[in-house]
């Protein structure tokens, strides 16, 4: 297993020196194609260059060359092999990638093998910092910090003894100060974290001059040390054993964000030898760094450690959807509305399992972060990559954020050479595109989205109507079905001693999080702007409703600082609580009873705001009904109002000390302050500070104890990291394709099932199965930490796989994580069901509707039914991460024909079913499938291609690469 560096190419005869002056070379590509090559699209050049640079005839043929080259008659048409530079982990997904490793490894030695030729062949960075979970915000000790994130005072009856009584602090070294740095509620730390975390230091907003680190930051990393220890153990393990793996410490930043402002490259050079930067990922959000002029897309676990060890993405040569930006987006405009305006222009055109390539005049007029916002939004309107070619703004980002001129200079001669840059005036010739779509930015207005989907744009103007419209709609996407007698219905709650009111459209959670915004300081410190201003205009957030900031990297920090609103934002409760995903993932600290009670008394449809790009029901909190996805400036703003049933442009925010009303319009910043405060504030200093730092470390990473053995010591006790059972039985040769007889249903769902419903996240119920494995195993609740932290345990995540509360199983007519087992007629809970199934010998499949597995690349959304013993999954059609996730861990996608379901069929799921497949098995071959009342039907076996059916044919990816390295 091994990757070409280009040296052992068959078209190595293209290879040419950069200049006279180096000895760089590069494969000159228009010197095969002509005009044949300048009629492609950008994104499709980058696909060839790599095609070229890699063939060696086995991995990647020349018919896969030129099959890329003919693309405008071969789209839609060709397989074609992709490998991409470098591999992007992050923690959640990045463990049971690097323990399916570990587990390789044992597997390799059982065949006779040698373990130690188990390394990732392509260079792969994990980020640790990427999933943080929330246990302090506001510096207010809202839950003591414990392992589960509970609370801790109610468990024991005792205090934290992490906590600590917040403090003013005195500037240090100034003689002319206007007091002490009133950091609001911003308690300070002790000192005993400062010396064990190192961080970005929080200026003070008068005079810019350090004070201690948030208390939040440290104390939510402090119990992120404590509660993953061993996970963090396993990563150092994993850094030190498997050549070619780059750790990201702890404190640091999450993946999307470190990727853009310290990973990537741009242009490699490897070995003298020159070639565009791109990369695959275990995130759907990897897409980020098509902003930069970066080709690169998320294909969850499975996918990415195929490319890790050396072998190519499969992918069919897609359609490239041409979008033309012009005109200009207005001030109140934010690049977040820009987003969302986008997103339902190209959801609308169809754009799914597509490239997007944007062109056009508007292009020149988004800086690289909002070009980036918009990229890493790309999987809400099901593209592949949404692709901003290199130019001259993409140039002034880099040497804005570190690349020195030689380097700078070698970059654009490279990109121009192979016709990779664009000039601000656009090419004499434009690409040909599949399709052209054009958006004039003149027409984008401030938007939100939700209540429940992130395609479901709502205009800010129109945000009180359409909320209320919901409450009277039938449940669905867009309706909560509460009666008119009901809905202007107010619960009084005491919280802190004071009364205060919820009532339908309360705001309960605020965040501002990293996903999507985080990289775009220009909404960011909208954010802050407007914070600044509703301070001093005497506003502030009611304190029942829990806010939070947590920022994608310290560079957000940096600036926030700097420009002095931080400790206005956090004054409003938007105080940082570290570094990650957070409130996006359900990582948030529960409400207060007080809220709790009184949203269940009152049947209360609740409301999260927050900067993200996932909002289904129940993602951010179980009893949250209503969620929007909003840009930072608007997440203060509602938290301010404490409802979204407002009309910001005829109701005020709230009133002055004076009593004089105080409307959004009256604090939102210009776009002249917030260019301003970015030129002055987000400055080279910071991305060489930071990448200084993420070189460096912290204390408490470096101090870490970690094996370096062969093999990874396992630890039968461990809830945490246990070896895989995916290996299991594993023979040298793969058997022949069983024939599937006699199987149950195990779940009969309908459509837009989501890998949020499938796969293991968030907290670990207390009545669930894994919460019982857990238990069983001494554990106490205060210690089941959550799904994403035990990612590495297959026991607890096959146990958390159907496990979410959302699910809706026809078997069962509602919402609920059970199912029924036929053969005793029991309602278990999946798990449990699938468990007694397997016992009893009998295979398992499911029933679904459209777009099964839609939602975030989540590899576990595989493995997990896997583990329980489905073979086969049924449905009118599937997303297709999450097709070629079955496809690589062993499980059949089956699709209905067109027109076709389970309902119009007759099938009511009680039935068995028997099917088997054809010796020559084959893409898109017909089976037919019998059930057990005699009833025939026929399903089109979708495998793409004959990769996934060898994949298949071995029982899944895992399999088929373990048996090359034996």
């Amino acid at each position: 297993m091994g990757r070409c560096d280009g040296s052992r190419s068959a078209f190595e005869d293209l290879i040419e020196a950069l200049n006279e002056s180096s000895d760089s070379k590069f494969f000159n590509l228009p010197k095969l194609g002509g005009t044949k090559y300048d009629a492609l699209p950008y994104s499709i050049r980058v696909l060839l260059e790599a095609a070229i640079r890699n063939c060696d005839g086995f991995l990647v043929k020349k018919e896969d060359v030129m099959n890329i080259l003919d693309w405008k008659n071969k789209q839609n048409n060709v397989e074609v092999p992709f490998l991409p530079a470098r591999v992007l982990l992050q923690d959640f997904t990045g463990i049971p990638a690097m323990v399916d490793f570990a587990a390789m490894r044992e597997a390799v030695k059982s065949l006779g093998g040698d373990p130690q030729n188990v390394h990732p062949a392509c260079p792969t960075d994990l980020t640790v910092d990427h999933s943080l979970q929330i246990d302090f915000s506001k510096c207010a000790i809202q839950n003591a910090p414990n392992p589960g994130g509970g609370d801790l005072q109610k468990t024991t009856g005792k205090l934290s003894p992490l906590k600590v009584q917040p403090r003013k602090v005195s500037c240090r070294g100034q003689t002319v100060c206007r007091g002490p740095c009133d950091t609001g509620e911003l308690g300070r730390n002790s000192g005993k974290f400062s010396a064990q975390i190192e961080n970005t230091p929080i200026l003070c907003p008068f005079h810019l001059q350090p004070v201690p680190e948030p208390e939040t930051v440290l104390k939510n990393q402090e119990v992120e040390f404590g509660r993953n220890r061993e996970r963090l153990q396993f990563f150092k393990w994993s850094s030190k054993v498997f050549k070619n793996v780059t750790l990201i410490p702890p404190g640091t930043g999450m993946a999307h964000q470190v990727n853009l402002e310290y990973l990537s490259r741009v242009v490699f050079e490897g070995k003298n030898l020159f070639f565009p930067d791109s990369v695959v990922g275990t995130d759907s959000h990897i897409t980020m760094v098509n902003g930069l002029g970066i080709l690169g897309w998320g294909v969850g676990g499975i996918e990415t450690e195929a490319v890790m060890l050396g072998l190519p993405v499969s992918l069919t040569l897609p359609e490239v959807v041409g979008c033309e930006l012009i005109g200009s987006s207005s001030s109140l405009a934010t690049s977040i509305d820009v987003v969302l305006s986008i997103t339902k222009h190209l959801r609308q055109a169809g754009v799914a399992g597509k490239f997007v390539e944007f062109f056009g005049s508007g292009v020149a007029q988004l800086s690289v972060t909002d070009r980036t916002t918009i990229a890493n939004m790309c999987p809400e309107y099901g593209a592949i990559l949404s692709f901003f070619p290199v130019d001259n703004v993409t140039l002034k980002h880099l040497e804005h954020t570190g690349f020195n001129k030689d380097k700078l200079a070698s970059v654009e001669t490279y990109l121009k050479a192979v016709k990779l840059f664009r000039s601000d005036q656009g090419s004499l010739a434009e690409p040909e595109y599949s399709q052209v779509i054009q958006i004039n930015l003149n027409s984008i207005i401030p938007s939100v989205s939700g209540p429940k989907r992130p395609q479901d744009r709502v205009a800010v103007s129109d945000m009180k109507s359409d909320f209320q419209a919901c409450l009277n709609e039938k449940v669905g996407f867009k309706g909560f079905q509460i009666a008119v007698e009901k809905q202007n219905d107010v619960v009084p709650i005491q919280f802190e001693g004071i009364e205060y009111k919820l009532s339908h459209g309360s705001v309960v959670i605020a965040a501002v999080i990293s996903c999507t915004n985080n990289c775009n300081p220009s909404v960011m410190l909208a954010a802050g702007l407007l914070a600044k201003k509703a301070v001093e205009a005497g506003l502030r957030v009611k304190p029942y409703i829990r806010t939070s900031l947590s920022p994608g990297s310290g560079m957000v920090t940096h600036y926030l600082s700097s420009s002095g609103v931080l400790p206005y934002l956090s004054k409003l409760g938007f105080e940082i609580v570290g570094y990650g995903c957070s409130t996006c993932v359900g990582n948030t600290a529960p409400l207060p009873e007080t809220v709790l009670n009184a949203i269940k008394e009152g049947d209360l449809v609740a409301c999260g705001v927050l900067s993200g790009n996932k909002n289904f029901e129940g993602r951010l909190c179980d009893c949250v009904r209503a969620n929007y996805l909003a840009s930072p400036p608007l997440v203060v703003a509602y938290a301010i109002a404490g409802t979204v049933n407002i009309d910001f442009q005829t109701e005020p925010l709230g009133t002055d000390p004076q009593g004089r009303n105080i409307y959004l319009r009256d604090i939102w910043p210009n776009r002249e302050e917030l260019h301003k405060v970015e030129e002055e504030h987000v400055i080279f200093s910071m991305f060489k500070e930071l990448k200084e730092k993420m070189a460096k470390g912290n204390k408490r990473w470096n101090s870490l104890d970690a094996p370096d053995s062969v093999l990874f010591p396992w630890d039968s006790k461990s809830t945490y990291i246990r070896c895989p059972s995916f290996f299991d039985k594993l023979a040298k040769e793969p058997v022949s394709l069983q024939p599937i007889e006699n199987a149950h249903v195990l779940l009969y769902l309908g459509d837009s099932v989501t890998t949020d419903h499938i796969s293991p996240a968030g907290s670990i119920a207390r009545s669930s199965a894994a919460a019982k494995y857990l238990t069983n195993r001494g554990l106490t609740p205060r210690e089941f930490n959550s799904y994403g932290a035990r990612r590495g345990n297959d026991a607890v995540m096959t146990r958390g796989t159907f496990a979410n509360i959302k699910l809706f199983n026809k078997f069962i007519g509602k919402p609920a994580p059970k199912t029924v087992h036929f053969p005793s007629g029991q309602t278990l809970d999946v798990f449990e069901a699938a468990e007694l199934y397997q016992r009893e010998g009998i295979p398992l499949i499911i029933l679904a509707g459209k777009k099964y597995g839609s939602g975030n690349s989540r590899d576990w959304a595989a493995k997990g039914p896997y583990l329980m013993g489905v073979k086969a999954v049924v449905a009118e059609s599937y997303e297709k991460i999450h097709k070629d996730h079955l496809i690589g861990i062993g499980i059949a996608p089956l699709q209905f024909l067109p027109g076709e379901n389970a309902s119009s069929l007759g099938l009511s799921g009680r039935e068995q079913f028997s099917f088997s497949f054809p010796e020559d098995l084959s893409p898109g071959v017909t089976l037919n499938i019998k059930t057990s009342t005699g009833k025939v039907f026929s399903v089109i076996a979708s495998f793409e291609n004959d990769v996934e059916i060898t994949l298949y044919k071995h029982g899944g990816l895992l399999n088929y690469v373990a048996r090359k390295f034996s």
